[in-house]
């Protein structure tokens, strides 16, 4: 009997959490032509929802999830779709929640990173009160799995590990932008040196701040180099003024006129920029998958990134590890890539296959299967 599913896709338009529920849902769309799905989300995002086959459809609603009066609001209006299962695509459910529902989570950043105490016991316990009473708990790396067990004390029975994928516009060839075309998308920025690129969110955990000291620490050794005595060091995602600690560190290295922070770009010129860096860094201390290093090995650039969490899991062997909380370790890390050159096309071969290894078709195939199996206990 075909189900009735309601996907959680307000977030959509955020940086990592909107890439998988962007991606999941276009792959579910070419997988699953029997069951229907709701597509819950706000009139923001319904753009990103456009194109898919008539058993997807849309129920606007506008209130986020941050929002206090979601915990209640969410339940009614769930109520109302006469759904058979919900899939809440981010870590914290609301109070209260229809069941049977699915959660995905990302990472345990929000409670391991948190800066206020109190808010993160209440924190504590909307996550563990969410998954406790979740059908079934999704981890997108063993290494996430591993701390929801941990930090949360759920049984591994109830989790399933299940792998996010680049972007399969990252994949596609055909769809690399042509050199004139990348030209004038640099020139546009004002670019004409070779840089580093990063690529993500700019929280603590993202480490910026050592990757600016670490990036002065380079420039300095290599100021005679004759290929990369001028280079640059861009930055894409958050805005800069929501942590004052990456402005200090710029300001305390002298770095100003060689760090760029371009905020949000859209996805073809994060694509050029990928394609163009001379390497892309993630010196991160935790991810809980580690999307931006696989799509910068899709995109044919060298990796040099922290062995730490979930990465040394997602990338393998394929990239340059480094200690994230060494800045010279950082600095010696991106040396060797760049100078190296049988470094670099190793490094540049062994990315494009790992990309492939991780693919949103076989992510849909297993959610879909958890669906069924969740309707099956259910009945």
């Amino acid at each position: 009997m075909p189900l009735r599913i309601a996907f959680d896709a307000r977030r959509i338009g955020d940086f990592g959490i909107g890439t998988y529920i962007r991606n999941l849902i276009h792959a579910l769309a070419d997988i699953d032509r029997e069951n229907s799905y709701v597509l819950i989300a706000s009139r923001k995002g319904e753009p990103e929802l456009q194109h898919l086959p008539p058993n997807f459809t849309i129920a606007r609603y506008e209130r986020p999830d941050t929002d206090w009066v979601n915990h209640f609001s969410f339940f009614f209006f769930l109520r109302e779709l006469g759904v058979d299962l919900v899939h809440a695509p981010v870590n914290t459910v609301p109070l209260l929640m229809p069941r049977p529902y699915v959660v995905t989570v990302h990472d345990m950043s929000s409670l391991i990173y948190a800066a206020d105490r109190r808010g993160n016991r209440f924190r504590l316990f909307l996550f563990r009160r969410g998954l406790e009473r979740a059908a079934c708990v999704i981890a997108v790396s063993a290494a996430t799995k591993r701390d929801v067990e941990n930090l949360l004390g759920l049984p591994g029975n109830r989790i399933r590990q299940i792998y996010d994928a680049p972007d399969p516009r990252f994949l596609d060839q055909r769809t690399s932008g042509a050199g004139a075309e990348r030209q004038r998308t640099l020139e546009r920025y004002q670019i004409n040196h070779p840089f580093l690129l990063y690529a993500g969110a700019v929280r603590p955990q993202k480490n910026i701040p050592r990757l600016v000291e670490a990036f002065a620490v380079l420039r300095s050794d290599m100021e005679r180099h004759p290929v990369y005595k001028d280079l640059r060091l861009i930055i894409i995602g958050d805005e800069i003024s929501r942590y004052p600690s990456v402005r200090r560190s710029v300001n305390k290295t002298r770095m100003e006129n060689y760090v760029r922070f371009l905020g949000f770009v859209p996805f073809d010129t994060l694509r050029v920029f990928f394609e163009a860096a001379s390497a892309f860094v993630f010196p991160s201390l935790y991810e809980g998958f580690g999307l931006p290093p696989l799509e910068a090995m899709a995109s044919g650039t060298p990796v040099v990134t922290s062995h730490v969490s979930s990465l040394p899991e997602v990338v393998d062997e394929a990239a340059m590890f480094v200690n994230p909380e060494n800045v010279f370790d950082i600095a010696r890390g991106i040396r060797e890539v760049l100078l190296n050159d049988d470094l670099r096309a190793q490094l540049i071969r062994a990315g494009y296959e790992q990309a492939r290894r991780f693919s949103w078709s076989k992510t849909a195939r297993e959610v879909l299967e958890i669906y069924r199996e969740v309707a099956q206990s259910r009945g």
